[in-house]
């Protein structure tokens, strides 16, 4: 197949997932163009069957606002008729879903456009007043849709009163490159008497709740010597820094920043916290659950699909800190409870969420559409 992919190229979950589907079809050997304003960052050396599209936007005086919506629709139809697309998967729905619905009236009918919703774009973005009429439209006028949980399907239609079917295909981790790495001498860089390790990874937004991690890890470290790992940035953390120098734990909190690589890190840490506000899906939690992490989150929206409660760690109301705190103590000071719920928590990512059975769910997808043309 000659499948288009349109995605945000950021660091989080709807642009790593685009991604990572983009690198796993083109290595089943479908020829697969990636449509974007930059390149993604997972996507940072040249792979057979992969071609990137920049989206360029003009810019002139009379206009207040980039146009990226129609420029991206016109970036579209380009790449669709020089490479004869037989698809365009657009993944989170705002602008993308729009723009692939323009580009496909003015290619006409043949061009199928698949788009999946993440979360935000429906939960959130999606609700504002001056969004919505658009946003239901352009997913009714979508080929196929799909959404990355239940919870996300059921959100959007209660929200959009959406009459089409939407098909959930969860999302995925390569649990091939996603395992477990003992690396003695990089545990001992942040935990040199063998403390253990706490790990978080996010876009440090406010619905992130990562100063709710702050305070978790907090708890802990006064009954169980512990160390933090952050992984990620955005607009928090400077609060989360201060909040640890005011807590007196700055010494023990390692600010990583973004990181393309991660296993290494995951592999030391002996509990992922998770306490979002909100998460469609949660791909950093089952990341963390292939490399043999247990979870302790909250139970917004589809994390329980994923972090199952007292198998593969524990769910809590949000901002429950001292029930989450207790939780990571009990994983901790229990070593049978630990390692049961860390082999579950990669059994629950090699039987549910690899990326060999769900590129599969997408591969029929798609043809369920091309076998119809």
């Amino acid at each position: 197949m000659n499948i288009g992919i349109s995605c945000y190229p950021t660091y989080g979950g709807s642009g790593v997932v685009a991604t990572e589907l983009a690198i796993a079809l083109a290595k089943r050997g479908h020829q697969v163009h990636i449509i974007s304003y930059a390149l993604p960052m997972r996507l940072d050396t040249f792979m057979e069957n992969i071609f990137f599209h920049e989206v360029e936007i003009a810019s002139y005086p009379v206009l207040e606002f980039p146009l990226y919506t129609t420029a991206l629709a016109s970036k579209i139809v380009e790449v669709a008729k020089f490479a004869k697309l037989d698809l365009i998967h657009v993944h989170y729905a705002i602008p993308h879903a729009t723009s692939a619905y323009l580009a496909k009236k003015i290619i006409g009918d043949k061009l199928k456009v698949i788009t999946t919703l993440h979360g935000t774009d429906i939960t959130l973005v999606g609700l504002e007043p001056s969004f919505l009429p658009v946003m239901k439209f352009s997913i009714e006028e979508s080929d196929g849709v799909t959404a990355v949980s239940n919870y996300l399907k059921i959100e959007t239609e209660n929200h959009y009163k959406i009459q089409k079917n939407i098909n959930v295909i969860y999302n995925f981790v390569d649990t091939n490159k996603y395992q477990k790495i003992l690396n003695p001498d990089l545990r001992k860089v942040f935990a040199p008497k063998n403390e253990n390790i706490l790990i978080h990874t996010s876009n440090f937004r406010p619905v992130k709740r990562v100063t709710d991690v702050i305070k978790i890890f907090n708890q802990v470290k006064k009954e169980n010597p512990t160390k933090l790992i952050l992984i990620g940035d955005g607009p928090e953390r400077s609060t989360c820094e201060k909040l640890t120098r005011d807590l007196g734990i700055d010494k023990d909190t390692f600010f990583l920043g973004k990181q393309s690589e991660i296993v290494n890190i995951l592999s030391l840490a002996d509990v992922f916290l998770l306490p979002s506000e909100m998460e469609s899906f949660g791909l950093s939690a089952l990341e963390a659950m292939s490399c043999e992490v247990p979870v302790v989150s909250s139970n917004a929206g589809g994390l329980p699909e994923v972090n199952i409660n007292n198998k593969t760690g524990f769910c809590h109301e949000i901002g429950d800190v001292n029930e989450m705190a207790n939780s990571v103590l009990n994983i901790l000071n229990d070593k049978k409870l630990h390692r049961n719920m860390s082999l579950e928590s990669r059994k629950n990512a090699v039987d549910n969420f690899s990326m060999e059975k769900i590129i599969s769910q997408y591969e029929d997808f798609y043809k369920s559409f091309l076998e119809n043309n």
